[in-house]
Parts: structure tokens; C-alpha cells; sequence
């Protein structure tokens, strides 16, 4: 057990604590990056709002409140809540993804070890207790065989493919903010582009340009910010799915292993 716990708290920080110590560092040297061009930036409109003040024109907008405007609040909200969603989900199915979770080895050698023993009573209990891929599997298949066989095998597929397809459905959406994403992104750049032919239209010869570039930023930044986040978004898709195939293939091959001694025992009586 200790063993066990040992290999528990590993799998963890492989797969949660490490993951989101590499978002941290990343993240803080982003906003390091940032901040120090920001400040660049911030001291460059310093110096021009100083020039502007003496010259009588209007002081120039900041780098921040030139983003958040050519964004506009609408869009602002829509890309924060897809970053939280894709961060949650994305947390949610590494929880889901773990060998502990799925295809956990103290159960294989303790179902094993009441196997040999023929103990099969203590087999199936072990397994309805474990609330892992495998252990429903297993218990579905001992809860069928003392009617054939053949009718555990069936129930033990029945269980797997339940298991798989809710494996399946959460990181199905991971996939869904990968396609939504770029999708928002250009819906963003149809807008900006129609903001900015308006303001042509309506400018006559000499448009205001100003709003020209407001919607042409729009079109941009909503283009990149929505292939920041669809990127990852399938990146992470591809390789959990990638893993969980490999685990769910690991789950049958194991329990059709385990549940193969009772086919041998069938054929000797």
C-alpha cells in the first residue's frame, strides 16, 4: 500500500503537478516579456503624449488600451471564458488519462493473487470496489459468469465500450474548443474587415483612418488570439486521445488475461 502511494503522488506530479509547473514558468516569463515591452512601450506614449500636449493634438491610446479596444468587450469575454474552459478540461482529462485511473496495477496483482487462491468471491469484490476502467470491466465480467462463458465476455465489451465512449465525450470537447476557436477567431476578422470597408465607404475620399485601422486590428487580433487557443487546444487533444487509446487497449488485453483462466476452468469440467 505504501508502495502504492508512492506510485500514486509520481503519477500525479508527472501528470498534473509538472504540466501546470511548466504553464506557470511560462506563463511568468510571458508576462515578464510583456510587461518589459509594455514599459517600452508605456514610455514611448509618455514621450508622445509630452510632444502632443505641446503641440495642442490629442495624446496617443497606450499599447493595453489599444488591445482591449480594437477587441471590444464582446470578444474579450468570449476568449477569457474559452481559455478557463480549455484549462479546466484540459486538467480534467490528464485526471482521467492516469494508468490509476484507468488500467491501475495493484488491482491486476491483487485480482491476480485472489485468482490463484481461487478465491473468487474476495476477485469480484476487490473489483466492484475499484472504481477504475478495469475494475468495472472485471466485475461485469465475474458478475455474468455463472451464466456462461460467453455471456461474461459480452458484458465485460458491453462496460468497456460504456467507459471508453465517457472517456471519449470529455475530451470530445477539447476538440470542440480547438474547432470553435479559430472559428470565433474568424467570424472577428469578417467583422473587423467590414468595420474597416464602412469606414471607407462612408469616408469618401479621405476615410477617417482611425476607424480604418480599428477594424482592421479587430480583424487581426481575433484571427491570432483564436489560433493561440485552438492550437493547444488540439495539440492536447491529439495526445490525450493518443493515450487513452493505449490504455483502453491495455484494459482489454489485461482483462480478457484475467478472465481467460475461467475459460480454461469451463473446458476442463
Amino acid at each position: 500500500m505504501l508502495h502504492q502511494s508512492r506510485l500514486n503522488r509520481t503519477g500525479f506530479v508527472r501528470l498534473v503537478v509538472l504540466p501546470l509547473f511548466i504553464f506557470a514558468i511560462t506563463f511568468c516569463t510571458f508576462s515578464v516579456m510583456t510587461s518589459h515591452s509594455g514599459s517600452i512601450v508605456m514610455a514611448q506614449d509618455a514621450g508622445a503624449a509630452a510632444a502632443a500636449a505641446s503641440t495642442g493634438k490629442a495624446a496617443p491610446k497606450t499599447a493595453l488600451g489599444w488591445l482591449l479596444n480594437a477587441l471590444g468587450p464582446l470578444y474579450i469575454l468570449i476568449f477569457l471564458s474559452l481559455s478557463f474552459i480549455l484549462v479546466a478540461l484540459f486538467i480534467m482529462n490528464i485526471l482521467s488519462a492516469r494508468r490509476e485511473a484507468v488500467c491501475p496495477q495493484h488491482l491486476i496483482e491483487g485480482f491476480e493473487a485472489h485468482l490463484d487462491e481461487k478465491q473468487y468471491q474476495e476477485a469480484y469484490e476487490l473489483a466492484k470496489a475499484d472504481e477504475s476502467f478495469l475494475g468495472n470491466v472485471l466485475s461485469a465480467g465475474l458478475a455474468k459468469l455463472s451464466s456462461s462463458y460467453k455471456h461474461a465476455m459480452e458484458s465485460m465489451q458491453e462496460v468497456g465500450e460504456e467507459e471508453n465512449m465517457r472517456l471519449e465525450h470529455r475530451l470530445s470537447h477539447l476538440a470542440l474548443i480547438g474547432t470553435l476557436a479559430p472559428m470565433i477567431g474568424l467570424f472577428g476578422t469578417v467583422h473587423g474587415m467590414i468595420n474597416a470597408f464602412y469606414a471607407i465607404a462612408t469616408g469618401g475620399g479621405t476615410p477617417d483612418p482611425n476607424k480604418l485601422a480599428d477594424g482592421i486590428s479587430k480583424a487581426l487580433l481575433t484571427t491570432l488570439i483564436g489560433l493561440m487557443i485552438a492550437i493547444p487546444a488540439i495539440a492536447g487533444f491529439n495526445i490525450l486521445r493518443n493515450r487513452i487509446q493505449r490504455l483502453v487497449l491495455e484494459v482489454g488485453i489485461t482483462s480478457e488475461n484475467l478472465m481467460g483462466r475461467f475459460e480454461k476452468v469451463g473446458k476442463k469440467e
